[in-house]
């Protein structure tokens, strides 16, 4: 497949209070995501080709995610992950980019994640936003965890573009005390 990146886009996210109540530290997350264009050669493109450059984005938006917070992989707490195809793209080259092999080059930039990666894959026009799920890096049933973060490009994606994304927290959600029944 002959897509390109055509935009990085990152997302901050610093929550400093939750209805009043003060949060300190400040709960951040980060959307790191790429907009890839496809060209009409790409119509009979083999999925393979999409794995190997989902590893490659997964890499490549760990890697500037965690830049942007200035922090390691070992501080991670929950992550997730995206894709948003634009309305001339099949809905399985999203998912052929974030599965199988994504959410594992995720994984190997931070430090003690195992628990597989939460993810969505939806079909939308420029602007539309997707929201995505997360979860504990190393307990997928830590509810503390469970959270969204949400991701709006306004020129994205275009109909032949398709926007991949991850999303990463430094910890749960604010002020988190459901517990399980």
């Amino acid at each position: 497949m002959n897509t390109r990146i055509t935009r990085v886009v990152l997302h901050l996210v610093e929550r400093c209070s939750e209805l009043g109540t003060p949060v300190t530290p400040p709960h951040r997350q980060i959307v790191a995501a790429a907009v890839l264009e496809t060209t009409s050669e790409d119509a009979a493109c083999e999925l393979d080709a999409l794995y190997a450059t989902g590893a490659e984005l997964g890499q490549v938006l760990t890697a500037r995610a965690l830049l942007a917070l200035g922090c390691g992989g070992q501080d991670i707490q929950g992550y997730g992950k995206a894709a948003l195809v634009g309305t001339g793209v099949p809905l399985e080259w999203g998912a052929a980019l974030l599965h199988p092999r994504l959410g594992k080059a995720v994984r190997d930039c931070l430090p003690g994640a195992s628990s597989i990666m939460p993810s969505v894959t939806k079909r939308g026009s420029a602007g539309a936003c997707v929201d995505i799920p997360l979860h504990g890096v190393t307990d997928m049933w830590s509810f503390d965890h469970f959270d969204t973060v949400s991701l709006c490009v306004p020129d994205s994606p275009a109909p032949g573009e398709l926007l991949i994304a991850i999303a990463l927290a430094e910890r749960g959600r604010p002020l988190a005390r459901v517990r399980p029944g």
